[in-house]
């Protein structure tokens, strides 16, 4: 018993060091590659002039040091969830899916903005609402991957205050919103459900 935990950590270990190394190369090739594609970046708070400007070198000390601690987070909260009954298969697809939506939607807003697609623009928050209803917005994978799915076009460093700002609706939204939600629909739905006494 002991020995398959020791081992499961070692697992665990493992992986955040080679998705952290994943990230890091990553980073790095971009910042070279902006580098000969006439400099790194730099990228001005709410895209105003008159607001300071934050390098992509940035990028390179954040993104890896996300990762790590993002990936951490998450490792720790399926570690807790596993005394609980939860097979680790199921929350280690759900902590997938999690980040893969985070990416969709960072992409999304991505190519929104460089495209000017303002329409889908100015409906983020309304999605975002929605999609917190629906799944925890605030866990370290929907985190990271809505980061790295922006690096390329804001850098590390606005989404992550974007999407903390965002986390923080996202946790009032799920854990007291959502169960009134679901508690009324319930109630609802049993009253439908129940033929009248005649």
């Amino acid at each position: 018993m002991i020995n398959q935990e020791i081992a499961r950590i070692q697992i665990r270990s493992n992986t955040k060091v080679l998705l952290t190394g994943i990230v890091t190369v990553f980073v790095l090739s971009l910042l070279v590659w902006e580098h000969f594609q006439g400099g790194v970046a730099s990228h001005h708070i709410l895209q105003q002039q008159d607001l300071p400007a934050i390098s992509n070198w940035w990028n390179g000390l954040m993104l890896p040091t996300l990762t790590w601690f993002l990936i951490g987070r998450t490792e720790k909260r399926i570690g807790k969830q596993l005394p609980q009954g939860q097979q680790t298969n199921h929350l280690q697809r759900q902590a997938i899916r999690l980040f893969i939506t985070g990416l969709g939607l960072g992409v999304l807003i991505a190519a929104s903005f460089t495209n000017g697609y303002s329409l889908f623009l100015d409906n983020v928050p309304y999605i975002i609402l929605v999609l917190s209803l629906i799944i925890p917005i605030y866990y370290a994978e929907f985190i990271l991957g809505f980061i790295l799915s922006m690096t390329f076009t804001f850098g590390a460093i606005l989404p992550t205050i974007f999407i903390l700002i965002l986390a923080a609706i996202g946790i009032l939204t799920y854990k007291f919103i959502r169960p009134v939600i679901i508690k009324l629909t319930m109630k609802l739905k049993s009253s439908l459900n129940k033929s009248p006494n005649r």
